[in-house]
């Protein structure tokens, strides 16, 4: 069986230079700032116009029932003829059925004590729709079911702590994609760039040592030492003429 050689290209097997890579990231900053710029600017734009803050709170309330009717109790505090009066004592728009989405109703370790937790885009009013809901359901629940052990436990308070998580996540995203973005362009900018920029690109090219490097020379100071030294040699001169006397 024959054995494969593999030949690799000088070229191929370069040593990275993280110089390099800086240099680039360096002359290229401008670019890459103004990239994360935009796209974080996007970013907020996207979560101010999208995120919505959502704030939750809740009451407690105790239905004096055995267990056989506490699943029918807890239904009833949903029901249309309670939201409905509810939104009239709070002066609400919208179908007693959207109202009823916002709350959850839950029984608090199989004992007597009944959670109404409202979730709403106000902190203020998710509190008056707890309140109001325990209200109303213990007066109307008399008159429907001629139920009267409903006792109200505690009142909910405003709870300013929203619960929808970190709203600024898209703009992290978008600062991250612009960043990303940002160097991605900075190379292929820098790889499409035919200029030769380095002493190992020279030698890469032409196949041929480079002996020495002529160093950037200032077109100012050069002009300024050349005044200088001009000025010197006619100071010299100056003291070394002198006044002839008869």
């Amino acid at each position: 069986m024959r054995k494969k050689t593999l030949v690799y290209d000088d070229h191929m097997s370069k040593d990275i230079n993280i110089k390099e890579y800086f240099d680039v990231l360096r002359d290229r900053f401008w670019l890459i700032f103004i990239i994360t710029i935009l796209m974080g600017a996007l970013g907020y734009t996207y979560s101010q116009m999208n995120s919505t803050s959502l704030y939750q709170t809740s009451t407690r309330i105790i239905l004096g029932s055995g267990e056989q009717d506490m699943n029918t109790l807890m239904v009833m505090i949903k029901d249309p003829i309670i939201m409905s009066e509810v939104q009239k004592n709070i002066g609400m728009e919208g179908s007693p059925e959207g109202l009823a989405s916002r709350i959850q109703v839950s029984r608090i370790d199989e004992s007597q004590v009944v959670l109404i937790s409202v979730t709403d885009t106000d902190p203020e009013r998710a509190a008056q729709i707890a309140n109001t809901t325990a209200s109303v359901y213990k007066s109307k629940i008399v008159e429907i079911l001629n139920y009267e052990q409903v006792q109200l436990l505690s009142e909910a308070s405003v709870n300013p702590v929203s619960i929808s998580g970190n709203q600024n996540r898209p703009i992290y995203i978008a600062i991250l994609f612009g960043l990303i973005t940002g160097v991605g362009l900075a190379y292929l900018l820098d790889s499409i760039d035919g200029a030769v920029k380095s002493r190992k690109e020279i030698e890469d090219i032409l196949d041929i040592p480079v002996l020495g490097e002529i160093s950037y020379m200032n077109r100012r100071n050069s002009v300024t030492k050349k005044a200088k030294k001009g000025s010197n040699n006619m100071e010299v001169r100056g003291e070394s003429v002198g006044v002839k006397q008869n």
